[in-house]
């Protein structure tokens, strides 16, 4: 079954492929207990995420860096 269910979702287009990659990791994110991070990965994005709490002026908004990246097509 999971050779079949690659096989499907690698014959669809690029943009479909994006778009089922992304909502098959937000249902992934929505299991509390499904936590796949170590703890320095943790520990990393509270660093990260302290850091553009203190310099919001120098994060770039993820909308728009992932359309930068499908503008680069």
């Amino acid at each position: 079954m999971k050779a079949k269910l690659l096989s499907e979702g690698l014959s669809l287009d690029p943009e479909e492929r994006i778009r089922l990659a992304q909502d098959l990791w937000d249902s992934v994110s929505e299991v509390p207990s499904s936590d796949p991070l170590t703890e320095l990965q943790k520990q990393e994005l509270d660093r990260r995420l302290q850091a553009i709490q203190e310099r919001p002026d120098q994060s770039i908004p993820w909308k728009k860096v992932f359309q930068e990246i499908r503008d680069l097509k």
